[in-house]
């Protein structure tokens, strides 16, 4: 009997899952598992969590509707908490399994991790299979290999769109067999050292993670209320559920995939129709393909000060006061403070939103952009490590912006995208 295990990550999905597919076809038998791992509940060098209460509740549920639909076709999911690189050995010795399978990282800290881990099953005789389970485009299928993609974004696409084509999606497998798996154990809030904060209920939706609740969503936004097809009108909103897509939060744990959200698009668009909207998803998805492979061409940079670009700016000290008020939406720039509570009490923020709050502590306090970074890394329910800290490098200036340096006229953007203040006043400090 061939045994082997199947590392979850951020890939918590049965559907278009070629780890889980390739584990499946090489095995007679397989142990989904997944690991908390420690160093995703330290506390970073800025000074905040790397995984905040938003973020491990919408795991947490993630985690439940995996094992639930590993269950319904005859598996389950094994839960380890501690080191990989000393959990999972452990894991291979118990089932006695042959090869690991695993969603392939791009960025530093995993891949340090996954090097530990296949060191250590190495003396065990057992392989790490990874597979690259991420994007819409699979990097082996670019028209330029890693080191040569283009810096500017446009560049990137423009070639892409027009030389590469995206791969049908997985299957999701009808049936697993497994050993008998006990029961899902979970570890609670208290056990990862963190207090469950409930979400305000001003949010503009409430995220519930899994896969289910993922495609219950792309369903909603395509098919119910076609919202899809003036998406690219709406994208620029701040209140609501339905102004922009929302399906970054399963995204960022990969409860969906972007191959998946491409396949319905398409059916959608036989159905009711293509247009600039429903083009536009395909873009932002493309935007985020295109970070994941910059992570892979400049890895450890992109974590740096200086990014991409190895540019020095122009920084204050570091002033605990101005980074703690703009946490907390207590700036005295009403545009800003609302966003920043809306973040601090829900865990999510608009794209508007983002950019212009990012623009402030860059640009106007000229604070080290990597606490911004880090203190999105904590809060973000859909915080994805190659979105987060590319886009905050863009707009700090040393990422992939070609212009160098991304100032945001906030009082203009206020006017712009809440002109009557509705969504200043929803999340003014003095409301509750």
């Amino acid at each position: 009997m061939k045994t082997a295990l199947v590392w979850f990550k951020t890939d918590l999905r049965l559907h278009d899952n070629e780890t889980l597919v390739k584990a499946i076809a090489q095995s007679d038998s397989i142990v989904p598992f997944y690991c908390f791992e420690d160093s995703h509940f330290t506390t970073t060098e800025f000074g905040f969590k790397k995984t905040g209460s938003f973020r491990l509740q919408f795991l947490l549920e993630s985690l439940l509707d995996l094992d639930a639909n590993l269950r319904a076709i005859g598996s389950g999911l094994v839960i380890v908490h501690g080191k990989p690189e000393i959990e999972i050995p452990k894991l291979v010795e118990h089932y006695k399994a042959s090869k690991v399978f695993a969603k392939r990282e791009v960025t530093y800290e995993e891949q340090q991790t996954e090097l530990l881990v296949q060191n250590e099953l190495f003396k065990l005789r057992c392989e790490l299979q990874t597979l690259s389970t991420s994007t819409l485009y699979h990097a082996e299928d670019l028209p330029f290999s890693i080191k040569d993609i283009p810096d500017v974004f446009t560049n990137f696409r423009k070639k892409t769109e027009k030389d590469a084509v995206i791969r049908i999606a997985f299957e999701e497998p009808t049936q697993i067999h497994s050993p008998e798996i006990e029961p899902l154990n979970l570890p609670s809030f208290e056990d990862l050292d963190l207090a469950f904060t409930p979400m305000d209920k001003r949010a503009a939706i409430h995220f519930k993670g899994g896969e289910s609740e993922g495609i219950k969503r792309l369903n909603h936004y395509f098919f119910e209320s076609k919202c899809i097809s003036k998406y690219k009108e709406t994208r620029n909103g701040l209140v609501g559920a339905d102004y922009s897509s929302k399906f970054s939060a399963w995204l960022g744990l990969g409860c969906i995939s972007p191959r998946f959200i491409y396949q319905e698009l398409k059916k959608y668009e036989t159905q009711f129709g293509a247009n600039d909207s429903t083009y536009w998803l395909v873009f932002e998805l493309l935007w985020r393909d295109y970070f994941r492979f910059m992570m892979k061409k400049y890895n450890a940079k992109f974590f740096q000060q200086a990014g991409i670009q190895d540019k020095g700016i122009t920084v204050n000290k570091h002033n605990k006061q101005q980074l703690q008020d703009w946490i907390d939406g207590n700036t005295g720039i009403d545009f800003v403070d609302a966003n920043m509570i809306e973040l601090k009490l829900t865990g999510f923020m608009s794209n508007r939103g983002r950019q212009n709050v990012a623009s402030y502590l860059c640009n106007d306090l000229k604070l080290d952009w990597r606490f911004g970074a880090s203190y999105f890394e904590q809060q973000l329910i859909d915080y994805d490590v190659c979105s987060n800290w590319g886009n905050w490098a863009y707009l700090a200036g040393v990422g992939n912006d070609p212009r160098g340096n991304r100032y945001f006229n906030i009082e203009k953007q206020a006017q712009d995208y809440d002109k009557i203040k509705i969504y200043r006043n929803l999340w003014s400090p003095y409301q509750s």
